[in-house]
């Protein structure tokens, strides 16, 4: 393991937001950990860290818009919005879907960067991709703290995740 995902890992167990035991995922998989990174999020020097790590990884797809998915991209997506100095705007759920509302909207001139905490099927990151290529703007990329798949998800838009653990 190379230092900086040492870094990232620690910082998740500092903060609890790591568990070990037998957990089934919302994807349904099955894991020896799970990664709650509601509890990262509360610790707002870490989230800061943890956005220093990313924002280089990402910074070449040049956005100027962040959309996180809610619950768990709002945190993580506003600090990489303030570090990167891009607008931030979120998708809520309505009815377990997500949607756009408080009249935010996507433009032309938008280049936006998807901000999740954790992918495992990518089910959430497609419902937001839906939803932004139903607008003008221009999507640049997926990004989130950890990708846990399995296997290589396709966004059809690169994906660089801050850690790949399974």
């Amino acid at each position: 393991m190379n230092q900086p995902d040492q870094e990232i890992i620690s910082i998740f167990e500092e903060t609890k937001a790591l568990l070990s035991g037998h957990f089934i995922l919302r994807s349904g998989l099955r894991s020896g950990h799970f990664f709650q990174c509601a509890q990262v999020c509360q610790h707002l020097d870490k989230v800061s860290r943890l956005a220093e790590l990313l924002v280089p990884k990402v910074a070449a797809l040049q956005p100027t818009t962040i959309v996180a998915p809610a619950m768990g991209g709002l945190v993580i997506g506003q600090e990489m919005a303030r570090q990167m100095n891009c607008r931030f705007l979120f998708l809520e759920k309505e009815n377990d879907r997500l949607v756009m509302r408080r009249n935010f909207s996507l433009d032309p001139d938008d280049r936006v960067l998807v901000v999740e905490d954790v992918v495992t099927r990518g089910g959430r990151v497609r419902e937001a991709l839906a939803i932004i290529r139903d607008t003008p703007a221009v999507l640049c990329g997926v990004t989130c703290l950890v990708d846990r798949s399995a296997d290589n998800l396709d966004f059809q838009t690169p994906f660089v995740p801050l850690l790949k653990m399974n």
